[in-house]
This record gives C-alpha cells, structure tokens and sequence, in this order.
C-alpha cells in the first residue's frame, strides 16, 4: 500500500500543537498510509516537551538551535519514507482536511506535483502587502519560468516523493518555497493548483513570515532561473 508522508515543521508553536497533530491524525488520506513527521527547529516557547508525548507514535527530531522554516523541511524530506511527501504547518491556518484535494491528482496520474492555492477562492486575508507580496511573487515566478501559478509561497504542497528527494535544496528559511518550485518547473515536473481554504493569523498569533522573506524570494526566483 502506498504512504504519505506529512512533514510538520515546528517552531513554538505550543498553543497550537497538539490540537493540530490531532488534525492530521484524524485527516482523511484516500486509503494511504499515513506517516507523520515533526521537526522541531528548536523551540524554547516549551514545545519540546509536548513533541516528547509523541515520540513513541510518530518520527519526532529535533534541531538544537533555530535554523529556519526551509531547514526543519529539509530535515522532514530525509525522515520521510512514503511516496508522497505532503507539507502541513503546526498552526490553524491551513484545514488537514483538505489533504484529498492535494492527493487525488497525484493518485490520478494527473500530476506530480500539487499546490493548493489560498487565490483561487475567496478567502481571508491577513494584511494587504501580505497577499499583493505573494501575487507579485507568483506573477514572477511565472514569467521567468513560463508557468501559470497563482500561489507560489502556499504552504500546502504534495509532491511525488523521488521527485523532492532528488532536489539538491539548500534554503533554510521561507525562500524554500521558491527553490523548491523552481527547481521542480526546471526539472520540467507538472505543478496543478487547487482551491483550498486559508484562515490567516496575525504577528501576535504566531505568524513568522516577514516582508524581508519576500525580497530574499525575489532574489532567488532570478537565482534559480540562470543557476544549474
């Protein structure tokens, strides 16, 4: 039988944790397996201490210091050991219950890649630089690789598994996002969208993205595009 692999990226994010593992635990997979993976990039808010509960039932590692959203994946992505690999934050912004949306495609042999896209439906926003900073984002992304995305920097990403694990990634911040698109778009993978819900949280909630991330992933949407 075929496996998902969710790969959990976690930075203090104590007030969310548990209810969020609780989520995907619960979340429908279309028959796979179902592995989750946490990494803890080196949390000192006491979220060690709620992923020490979860040793024994799920693959916990944890980073000694902070090194960013784009390490504590690449981390998951060599822990992971399904088919497909498929991208959850540790808050309440994106609904596990979604998952079918982002693996149906994939099972279907429609796609290798699927992102679900928080601007292909109505859906909240949390601060307008925030969304036009993701539009613009997107919108060069497409023009320096000839795609038609609309949600680059999405969270919510399923990938064929061999694909992932074959990118050579370096980033360890947000701008993993970019690199792993581009190096997907290069490689000549098929990315789809689907619509998906987003219910956005704000600075005091937690939210760790910062405007400086999107000039880092300007940078490297020229970077990757003339890089081997």
């Amino acid at each position: 039988m075929q496996k998902v692999s969710i790969i959990i990226p976690v930075y203090n994010e104590k007030k969310t944790l548990e209810e969020i593992i609780a989520r995907v635990e619960a979340a429908p997979v279309l028959g796979l397996d179902k592995e989750i993976v946490l990494v803890d990039d080196g949390s000192t808010d006491g979220t060690k201490d709620i992923l020490r509960k979860f040793e024994t039932k799920h693959r916990v590692v944890y980073h000694q210091k902070n090194q960013g959203k784009g390490a504590a994946l690449r981390t998951g992505f060599k822990e992971a050991t399904g088919d497909i690999i498929l991208i959850q934050d540790a808050d309440f912004e994106y609904d596990p219950q979604e998952f079918p949306k982002l693996l149906q495609p994939i099972l279907d042999g429609k796609a290798d890649i699927v992102y679900g896209s928080r601007n292909l439906q109505r859906n909240p926003r949390f601060r307008r630089s925030y969304y036009w900073g993701s539009i613009i984002i997107s919108r060069l992304t497409n023009l320096f690789y000839g795609c038609h995305l609309t949600d680059v920097y999405t969270c919510y990403k399923a990938f064929k598994a061999p694909i992932l694990k074959a990118m050579k990634l370096e980033s360890n911040s947000f701008d993993i996002e970019e690199e792993m698109t581009a190096k997907a778009l290069k490689s000549g993978h098929k990315i789809i969208e689907v619509p998906i819900n987003y219910y956005p949280r704000n600075i005091q909630e937690g939210k760790k993205i910062r405007p400086k991330d999107g000039l880092i992933a300007l940078w490297k949407i020229a970077k990757y595009r003339v890089g081997p």
